[in-house]
């Protein structure tokens, strides 16, 4: 695909939506993201004190 090209179907980009070469490419990457169909990888989540009791207690039974 060359360098200045619609990145969702390699078509010349319009100027009106650029990167994108239209509306429906445009929407294409929108829904992609909306979707989580782009990933960034990351290492595992950091487990949070607070997560661990989701009603608001602590380990004794004692609201907060």
């Amino acid at each position: 695909m060359k360098k200045d090209s619609c990145p969702i179907c390699g078509k010349p980009p319009s100027p009106t939506h650029k990167p994108f070469c239209s509306q429906g490419c445009r929407d294409r990457d929108l829904l992609q993201w909306l979707g989580e169909g782009y990933r960034i990888p990351a290492g595992p989540a950091e487990r949070d004190d607070a997560d661990s009791m989701p009603d608001g207690l602590d380990s004794r039974g004692h609201a907060d």
